[in-house]
């Protein structure tokens, strides 16, 4: 057996640093580390095959979380539960802002200059959107509320609508407005 140099020692590539590309964005650094690893200093095609898929794996794994949560029915039915919740919420709020004033407020981003706990932008409406606001209009002694729904046209029948009983003649919250 010939003596070696610890230099000369040829080390094995880390393969099972693969592993950790299991990791969502976890594995997408190491997936970088191993690519270069292959390339630069194993030069080994293995090494390159296993950092790809690491880098792979992330991708297709935030992206399918984002088409699930974003943009499938079943995602979309989620945020349309959310946005019930929100607005039932915010008539809350909107009937406390009267009795505090004497008047509904003119928009809901009065709401928010009183207390920024109020969450006024509706979770359906895309982050590109120029008002993601919910739907809201005063009309004196009374308002409209609501959320455009799944489709994110106003006044269509997948509408949501808060859920009160309109029967109370102290809630000034009506579903449609009076022609």
């Amino acid at each position: 057996m010939t003596n070696k140099t610890k230099y000369e020692v040829q080390s094995k590539p880390p393969y099972l640093l693969g592993l950790l590309g299991l990791i969502p964005l976890v594995g997408f650094f190491v997936g970088i580390a191993l690519f270069l690893y292959g390339v630069i200093k194993y030069k080994d095609r293995k090494l390159i095959i296993i950092g790809i898929a690491c880098m792979l794996f992330t991708v297709i794994a935030y992206s399918s979380l984002f088409y699930y949560g974003f943009i499938s029915q079943a995602g979309k039915k989620g945020w349309a539960e959310m946005s019930q919740m929100q607005l039932n919420s915010l008539i809350k709020n909107v009937e406390y802002y009267k009795i505090e004033n004497g008047h509904y407020p003119d928009s809901l981003q009065q709401l928010e200059k009183k207390d920024e706990f109020v969450f006024i932008a509706d979770p359906l409406k895309s982050v590109w959107d120029k008002n993601r606001n919910f739907n809201f209009k005063n009309l004196g002694d009374r308002y409209l509320l609501f959320s455009s729904g799944i489709d994110g046209i106003a006044n269509t029948k997948d509408d949501i609508y808060p859920q009160v009983d309109t029967g109370n003649k102290n809630i000034g919250w009506i579903k449609t407005e009076e022609k």
